[in-house]
């Protein structure tokens, strides 16, 4: 078989393992806990069954520059949405992954959306270059915007692999799952975009590798999602350990500010019940604060 007969025959294939992976997140009923995924996925099967349906209705009930235009939006927007979508998730699992720590969460999470925001932007801005129509535009911003939720994916797998056992986690948890699958099609994504700058055939040795990547990934999220989650174990951290007091210092730091009445303020803003209480209170104080056998003058008068 040929490059091009293995693409086709991967490209049907994923379409398969994807629905099967949607399938049993749907069984599990974790769509609560991870709806970003769904929507990948929900995206991943649709944009994939029209851009096949189009391939296959070319000449036969569609014209063909028609149907090249038709895939051609279709592929590149389901690409894009998958790739808003993918940073999505990787920013549902660090927060699922931090939650026994709520301020190293909250700190985290502060510095992912602006790492998140500043790569948006870098990805829009490298894509301008000098006589650029908008299509190409609109593929070298998606193109970017994609190797950039692939590089912030990684990253995020190799934080789970080393923070799965201080967070209670282990390598059956659905975190751990969605993460390794996630970091198999960002590898294969940015090992493609490196392999189609020099070589920009669709059919190649490397369209192969990220179809079975691809398979491999939804086949591995299709057991994890299939198979019971073993639970969290509680998580014991010693006094003297930093996570500990970074998480205080967090928790902190997050804390809404007190507020103390610096003077000016009218009697008008008081009920006389309140000025009343505050009458006697003050001048209980002032007759504690007299020495034994004087006579305060103040209490006399407020008296």
């Amino acid at each position: 078989m040929s490059a091009q007969s293995y693409v086709h025959l991967l490209s049907y294939l994923e379409l398969i393992f994807c629905g099967f992976a949607l399938t049993a997140l749907i069984r599990s009923e974790s769509v609560r806990k991870f709806p970003s995924l769904a929507g990948l996925l929900g995206v991943r099967l649709f944009s994939g069954a029209a851009c096949l349906a189009f391939i296959a209705l070319t000449g036969n009930g569609i014209e063909k520059h028609l149907a090249y235009r038709l895939y051609f939006y279709t592929y590149w927007i389901g690409y894009a949405i998958e790739a808003v979508l993918q940073l999505v998730v990787i920013y549902s699992i660090f927060k699922l992954a931090m939650a026994p720590l709520k301020g190293l969460a909250t700190l985290g999470v502060l510095v992912f959306r602006w790492a998140a925001a500043i790569s948006v932007v870098l990805s829009f801005g490298i894509a301008f270059g000098p006589h650029l129509t908008s299509i190409k535009f609109m593929v070298a911003a998606i193109t970017q915007l994609q190797q950039t939720s692939s590089i912030l994916t990684l990253c995020l797998l190799l934080f789970v692999c080393f923070a799965i056992r201080p967070m209670g986690l282990s390598y059956k948890s659905r975190i751990f799952g969605v993460s390794l699958g996630l970091g198999i099609m960002s590898t294969i994504n940015l090992v493609n975009t490196a392999w189609l700058s020099h070589s920009p055939n669709m059919f190649t040795s490397m369209n192969v590798t990220g179809g079975i990547a691809a398979c491999a990934a939804f086949v591995l999220w299709s057991a994890y999602f299939g198979l019971p989650e073993p639970q969290r174990r509680i998580i014991a951290i010693p006094t003297t350990s930093p996570f500990l007091r970074w998480n205080q210092i967090s928790i902190a730091l997050g804390d809404d500010p007190g507020f103390v009445a610096v003077g000016g303020i009218p009697p008008e803003i008081f009920a006389s019940a309140e000025i009343e209480i505050m009458r006697r209170a003050s001048a209980k104080m002032t007759a504690l604060a007299t020495p034994a056998g004087q006579t305060s003058k103040q209490y006399s008068l407020s008296a």
